[in-house]
Order: C-alpha cells, then structure tokens, then sequence
C-alpha cells in the first residue's frame, strides 16, 4: 500500500453491500494489469467441486486469487486478463440450467456475469478453451500460478501447439510463461484499506467466537461442544464460514498443534486450547485462546502461561515498518528460553541454548505468519535471502506457545500435559502497528475474572 494511501476504513454498513467485493475485484485487476507487460495474459481458476463421500460434495471456496480478482465464488469458472492495447477482462463460467439448479442452486449464468461482475466479456466454461486461443494470438507473456502447473499445461500446450500451426497466417504465440504468483501474492499481502475493513470485521467476530468458547466451556463438557458455541457465534455475528478447522483442544491434547478431533471430555483442572478464526467474505481471523477449564489456573498452568503471554506481548510491541520479520521470533526465543531456564524446564546459558534452539522441543513453530483470504497467507518472508522487512497494510499473526507433554520423562511432571498457545492478528500501521483481535481477556487475572463472571457453568464469585 503506498504511503500516502489515506487510511480511511469503510463503516460496517458498506462492507456488508453485495457488490462490495466486485469493487474491490475491481481496483484489483487494475492495480495487476498496471504491473502487467504490453501484450501479456492472465489464466486464474476458481477450482472444482470435491467428492467428500459418495455424491456429496465438500462445501465448495473459490480459489483466493480468483476471489480477489473477480469478487465472484462458484466453481469451474475461469478469469482471463487480457493486456494489449486495452485491459480486457473475461469470465468463463458455467451457463444457467434449470434441472441442475433446482438439485444444486442457482447460477449466475452468462448473461448476467458482465453487468453484475463487471467483466468486459463472457461465455460458457465449455467454448473456454476455443475462446482462449484466439484471445492468446500474438501475446508474448503468458501468466498462469506454477503451483497449478498440472491444472495449465494441458490446455496450454494445446493452445501453444495451435498457435504455433498459425504461424503462416502471421498469428505468433506465446514465448514466455510466467509465474503469476509472484505479482499477485505480492499484491495480496499489502492490504488496501477496504481489505483491512473486511478484516476488521472478521477478527471482531473471532473475537465474539473464542468469548462464547469461555462462557461454554465446564468439567465434563465434550470440546466438540464448545466448538459448536463458538462456530455459531461467528454466524450469529454474520460469518458464514470458519477460516480453517477450529482447534478445541483440552489437556494434553493442546501438544497436538494441529488437533481437530475435538472429541475428548474436559476436565476441571485442564487448560483449554482454541484456535479458530471466522471467516468473513474471504478474509480470515485467526486467534488462539488458552484459559482454564474451572476458571482457575493452577500454580504450574500459570507459571507458563505468563511466560508466553509475555512473549506474545512483546513481540506484538515491536511491529511497526521497518522490522525485520525475524525480529519477532527472536524476541519471543529469548524470552521463552530465559523463563524455561528459570522455571527448571531447560538447564544451560541462554545464549549457548538460544544458539542450539534448544526451545523448540517445547516451542516448534514459528511465531507467525502473514495473514488475509488465507489463514496462512501469501506474500514472500524473504526478499533475495534476506528477511523482509515490515510494512503498512502487512497484516500478521502473533502466536508463540508452549507444550510439554505427557511424554516428556526427562521434566518435572507438575509440567506435563500443558500446551499453551496466544495469538493474535496484528496490522502494520504508518506509525506502528493495530491489535485487531481486541477483546479477549489476556492476563491470568483478567481470565480468571471473567471466567467467574461469565461462564455459564461456574457459579459466580467476588473477584
């Protein structure tokens, strides 16, 4: 996002108009074909309906370049970008049916993708790959993702070979493919201020999600039913999805970083580990919550918890342009290694067992990542070798942790089965940085407090 870019946010009421998204797709393509050579095309797909058992299918998400570039959700739908003279955007999506659509739902259908998607031209899925062709006579570039490379070159090396037949005709082909990834997802990371407003909204509803979590969760109770809570406060609140498989993990089950069973029953004297986020219009929050089941810690609970939360407090503290990425995870790899030291988990110097990364046999992950439409989002973390450094309109996830379980023979066993993880969303501002998850009690006493205030199971108490 350029730096004089006024960070002027729209309202709630604006992000929730139906042609919201197309505007934004729309900036969008502008922005790309202005980065896009003279003669060149763009090939983006939003993916096809998966099986999940027998003739039921998976709920169906578009592909998050082809949600950014056109607004636009159903499946088996392709978007060509065409630079020559003029920037031409077409859609080829799958026409009206009404047998189908009264077993399946409705489509947009053809007629209606160019006035309401503000495409300059579209067709039926089935004339893409005749129309194709002739739209790719005399561009020299041509750009598709190279992580798709099985899904292109089929249908690329058909359209090559034909064009290449015409050469007599004076038609020329394509001499370069190229990765559109590079410029999209680079596009992708630096958020405009409409995106930060979806985004907004989406770390608020998480935020709601993880309090009903609290207020639900009671010895005895099975996590998936705490994850019911929380899925639909996010609906309640206007998401319509989750951004990834909510985490509800009691007890040891917190060491499995990514636990979804979510099938066990708590107990009283167990911490809880959520990790969700809601997903709103194609973007995502993502935060992780950690609190006691019975609403107080234990002595052991606590000793860690304070020393992640005051991990993820200070790495939070250092966000601001100009940091490097890295930064962030070395502060939250000394703090971590210090406080194991201190509490007798790690034996050494600190310097030598930050050097050795002794840390990561109970802190395995890394302490982030960039965040967007995708829970782990696009965008390079190094720029030739080197870490990149932090910019407005970044967004990233703070999240160190901590788990030591069960099976750990060589700790002290007060430690066993506690896995602890604090995250949250973190915006790159002009002069810092903007805690978008706001609202969740953080600290052992602001937890326990709210607990004994709110939880529908514990009775309540003076705090």
């Amino acid at each position: 996002m350029p730096a004089n870019t006024p960070l002027v946010y729209d309202t709630p009421h604006e992000i929730h108009k139906a042609d919201y998204l197309i505007e934004m797709a729309l900036e969008h393509r502008k922005r790309l074909f202005e980065q896009l050579p003279q003669n060149s095309a763009v090939l983006v797909a939003s993916g096809h309906e998966q099986i999940r058992n027998r003739d039921v299918e998976f709920p169906f998400r578009a592909d998050s370049d082809f949600q950014y570039l056109t607004g636009f959700g159903e499946p088996d739908c392709v978007l060509l970008l065409v630079k020559k003279e003029t920037a031409e955007s077409v859609l080829f999506l799958r026409p009206r049916d009404a047998e189908q659509e009264t077993w399946q739902g409705r489509r947009l259908g053809v007629e209606m993708a160019s006035p309401i998607l503000k495409v300059d031209a579209a067709y039926a899925i089935d004339e893409m790959q005749e129309a194709v062709g002739e739209y790719l006579q005399n561009i020299d570039s041509l750009y598709f993702s190279f992580a798709q490379m099985q899904t292109w070159m089929e249908p690329v090396a058909e359209w090559l070979t034909n064009l290449k037949a015409q050469v007599r005709k004076g038609v020329a082909a394509p001499t370069k493919l190229c990765d559109l990834d590079e410029v999209i997802h680079e596009m992708r990371l630096f958020k405009s201020p409409r995106e930060i407003a979806l985004m907004r909204e989406a770390a608020r509803i998480s935020v709601q999600g993880h309090l009903a979590a609290m207020r639900h969760a009671a010895d005895g109770r099975y996590e998936y039913q705490v994850q019911a809570e929380l899925e639909a406060e996010f609906m309640r609140h206007g998401a319509q999805k989750v951004a990834f498989n909510s985490i509800v993990a009691s007890g040891d089950n917190a060491c499995i970083l990514h636990y979804t069973e979510n099938s066990d029953l708590m107990g009283q004297h167990q911490l809880l580990l959520v990790d969700a986020g809601a997903e709103f219009r194609g973007y995502a929050g993502d935060i992780t919550n950690t609190f006691p089941v019975g609403g107080r810690f234990s002595e052991a609970q606590l000793q860690l918890y304070t020393l992640v939360l005051k991990a993820q407090q200070a790495a939070v503290a250092m966000v601001a342009p100009g940091v490097p990425y890295d930064r962030l995870h070395e502060k939250v790899a000394d703090i971590l290694t210090r406080g194991l030291i201190k509490l007798g988990i790690l034996q050494g110097k600190p310097a030598q067992l930050i050097k050795s990364q002794a840390y990561k046999r109970f802190f395995m992950h890394g302490t982030g990542h960039w965040l967007g439409m995708d829970v782990h989002d696009v965008g390079q973390y190094k720029i030739k070798g080197e870490w990149r450094e932090l910019q407005p309109g970044m967004v990233v996830t703070i999240e160190p942790g901590l788990y030591i379980p069960a099976e750990a023979e060589d700790v002290d066993p007060q430690w066993w089965g506690i896995g602890i993880r604090i995250e949250d969303d973190v915006l790159v501002t002009q002069s810092g940085h903007e805690v978008l998850t706001q609202g969740l009690p953080r600290s052992v006493k602001e937890i326990e407090t709210w607990m004994q205030e709110n939880n529908v199971y514990l009775q309540k108490t003076d705090s």
